[in-house]
């Protein structure tokens, strides 16, 4: 019998030995040519894959372009991905995912193939965003208690980070929060508006921790604060910068444009606005297109065809070429990374909070077979940049 640690092991070897097969197929001599921290990156490439531990235990087997039955992580590495993104909830009870441990596993598997890594803190039990921003159960007593519960929130990003640390897997860049629209660290309903002497004391409280870390570690660990649609992103950093949220490297920005008063002909004004106003990088760290129409299980997709764009097909060449649009609008706006969300997150006979199988299974970049999608081919633009 495997238990779950012998395959966290299994995967971990298992990711080394593709890296040497990696590098000895492509020439590679030296590995560390293509290591995050002796290159400078100018744009990133992302993936998130926060579900590819759980869709694996539930069977999902995944395939380059070429139909070949590969290791995910080295797909996304051979077609040019540079930077992987995890979620982390604080103490998800309901899942044995996107908890430490396996952040920890994620971490390692994207560090064995040089890829950067992007650490997005829920600073929740479950699903953070700009419907629910809800407490971790473990906090909840102090909800009202200000001094406390930064200090909580404090101590948790510290002594997360120090143990990844202590691991070396440190991540790269660490987004306080996922979706902050609303004032993090709430109960139930949202409070509208922000309570900005709440909500400054906090994220400024966690942003030190990360700070704290960095000068003790010796590391550069870079910050980002990520909101929910550009326009949304607008009013919030001119909030935020009056009430003294300055300290942070990266604007993460989510851009569904199904959700969004922008298209991709405007769009580009936002970016640029917020770029050229707060004097930050700016990352999409969440889009996805769909590759199709067509759902293959109980688990109802997301993304429909109210998602689509005049020109841009639900189809591989509709979901490519969408791809290729965005990138070429945030690079020409100044901004420095594109990172597709759950692009691996396949229908299984696992079952989510919803439904059995999955949500995106028409706008991961693996189609029906879990063969890379054309969209996949995005990545390349690593190698031409």
């Amino acid at each position: 019998m495997i238990l779950i640690n012998d395959i966290t092991i299994i995967r971990y070897i298992i990711a080394l030995l593709l890296l040497s097969s990696c590098n000895s197929e492509n020439g590679i001599d030296n590995p560390t040519e293509n290591d995050p921290e002796n290159q400078v990156i100018d744009f990133y490439f992302g993936a998130d894959l926060s579900y590819v531990n759980e869709m694996e235990d539930c069977g999902a087997i995944y395939k380059n372009l070429d139909g070949e039955t590969q290791d995910v992580y080295s797909i996304f590495k051979g077609a040019g991905t540079n930077l992987i993104r995890v979620r982390l909830w604080h103490n998800p009870s309901w899942t044995n995912y996107s908890n430490y441990n396996d952040v920890v596993e994620t971490i390692q598997r994207a560090k064995a193939l040089n890829m950067s890594v992007l650490l997005d803190f829920h600073y929740s039990d479950t699903w953070a965003d700009p419907l629910q921003q809800e407490i971790p159960a473990a906090w909840a007593s102090e909800i009202n208690n200000l001094d406390t519960l930064k200090e909580l929130l404090y101590s948790y990003t510290y002594d997360t980070l120090d143990n990844l640390a202590s691991l070396n897997l440190l991540p790269d860049i660490v987004q306080i929060g996922n979706e902050i629209n609303p004032m993090i660290l709430q109960q139930g309903e949202l409070t509208w508006p922000i309570d900005w002497t709440r909500n400054a004391t906090l994220i400024n409280r966690a942003i030190e921790a990360v700070r704290d870390i960095a000068l003790i570690k010796n590391e550069t660990i870079e910050v980002m604060l990520h909101i929910a649609q550009p326009e949304n992103a607008l009013w919030w950093f001119e909030q935020a910068t009056e009430n003294d949220v300055t300290d942070f490297d990266w604007i993460g920005l989510s851009y569904y444009p199904i959700w969004s008063e922008y298209n991709l002909n405007n769009v580009h004004i936002p970016f640029s606005t917020l770029i050229n106003t707060y004097d930050k990088k700016l990352m999409v760290v969440e889009t996805a297109y769909p590759f199709t129409m067509e759902n293959i299980d109980t688990a109802n997709n997301i993304l429909g065809t109210d998602a689509l764009i005049d020109g841009y097909p639900a189809s591989q060449q509709g979901q490519y070429n969408y791809l290729l649009d965005l990138h070429g609008i945030i690079k020409n706006a100044g901004g420095q990374g594109l990172v597709y969300w759950e692009p691996t997150w396949v229908s299984t006979n696992c079952s989510t909070l919803w439904a059995q199988g999955s949500h995106w299974d028409n706008a991961t970049l693996f189609d029906h077979n879990n063969q890379a999608t054309l969209g996949m081919q995005f990545y390349s633009l690593s190698i031409e940049d």
